[in-house]
Protein backbone atom coordinates (compact mmCIF):
# COMPACT_ATOMS: atom_id res chain seq x y z
CA UNK A 1 0.00 0.00 0.00
CA UNK A 2 1.59 3.33 -1.03
CA UNK A 3 0.87 6.45 0.82
CA UNK A 4 -1.45 7.60 -0.89
CA UNK A 5 -3.87 4.83 -0.33
CA UNK A 6 -3.34 4.73 3.33
CA UNK A 7 -4.42 8.04 3.58
CA UNK A 8 -7.82 7.65 1.71
CA UNK A 9 -8.44 4.52 4.12
CA UNK A 10 -7.87 6.91 6.87
CA UNK A 11 -10.08 9.58 5.44
CA UNK A 12 -13.30 10.25 7.00
CA UNK A 13 -16.25 8.89 5.79
CA UNK A 14 -14.70 6.44 3.75
CA UNK A 15 -14.60 2.55 4.14
CA UNK A 16 -12.35 0.39 2.79
CA UNK A 17 -13.27 -2.74 1.10
CA UNK A 18 -12.30 -5.00 3.73
CA UNK A 19 -14.60 -2.60 6.21
CA UNK A 20 -17.90 -2.56 3.70
CA UNK A 21 -17.36 -6.89 4.07
CA UNK A 22 -17.01 -6.81 7.67
CA UNK A 23 -20.52 -4.56 8.09
CA UNK A 24 -23.87 -6.37 9.32
CA UNK A 25 -26.85 -5.93 6.97
CA UNK A 26 -27.99 -3.51 9.40
CA UNK A 27 -25.19 -1.67 9.31
CA UNK A 28 -25.07 -0.98 5.51
CA UNK A 29 -28.58 -0.29 5.24
CA UNK A 30 -27.61 2.99 7.86
CA UNK A 31 -25.06 3.63 5.71
CA UNK A 32 -27.64 5.69 3.39
CA UNK A 33 -30.59 5.66 5.49
CA UNK A 34 -31.20 9.02 4.98
CA UNK A 35 -30.53 9.97 1.40
CA UNK A 36 -31.85 6.48 -0.41
CA UNK A 37 -35.14 4.57 -0.38
CA UNK A 38 -35.46 1.51 -2.40
CA UNK A 39 -38.40 0.39 -5.03
CA UNK A 40 -38.69 -3.43 -5.40
CA UNK A 41 -42.02 -4.92 -7.60
CA UNK A 42 -44.84 -6.76 -5.30
CA UNK A 43 -49.04 -7.60 -5.95
CA UNK A 44 -51.14 -5.75 -4.28
CA UNK A 45 -54.71 -6.93 -5.06
CA UNK A 46 -53.76 -9.08 -8.27
CA UNK A 47 -51.71 -6.18 -9.70
CA UNK A 48 -48.23 -5.65 -10.02
CA UNK A 49 -47.29 -2.09 -7.68
CA UNK A 50 -43.98 -1.16 -6.52
CA UNK A 51 -43.52 -0.89 -2.56
CA UNK A 52 -40.32 1.66 -1.42
CA UNK A 53 -38.95 1.07 1.57
CA UNK A 54 -36.39 2.99 3.92
CA UNK A 55 -33.02 1.74 3.40
CA UNK A 56 -33.22 0.03 6.90
CA UNK A 57 -35.70 -1.96 5.26
CA UNK A 58 -39.11 -0.37 7.20
CA UNK A 59 -41.87 -0.08 4.44
CA UNK A 60 -42.56 3.82 3.80
CA UNK A 61 -45.30 4.05 0.69
CA UNK A 62 -46.36 2.20 -2.44
CA UNK A 63 -47.12 3.35 -6.31
CA UNK A 64 -48.77 1.73 -9.11
CA UNK A 65 -45.64 2.21 -11.00
CA UNK A 66 -42.00 2.21 -10.88
CA UNK A 67 -41.27 5.52 -12.40
CA UNK A 68 -44.26 6.75 -9.77
CA UNK A 69 -42.43 5.15 -6.96
CA UNK A 70 -38.93 6.83 -7.91
CA UNK A 71 -40.36 10.14 -8.06
CA UNK A 72 -42.36 10.10 -4.99
CA UNK A 73 -38.85 8.93 -3.22
CA UNK A 74 -36.84 12.23 -5.18
CA UNK A 75 -39.95 14.12 -3.82
CA UNK A 76 -38.36 13.49 -0.67
CA UNK A 77 -35.14 14.53 -1.25
CA UNK A 78 -33.85 11.01 -1.55
CA UNK A 79 -32.28 9.36 -4.18
CA UNK A 80 -33.95 6.10 -5.19
CA UNK A 81 -32.66 2.44 -5.76
CA UNK A 82 -34.36 -0.49 -7.52
CA UNK A 83 -34.28 -4.16 -5.93
CA UNK A 84 -34.99 -7.24 -8.04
Amino acid sequence: MNDHDHQADEAPGFLSSQALRSLSNRDFARLGADHVAYLRPVVMNGAVAFSIHAADGTPIGAAPSASLAAAAIRQHDMEPASVH
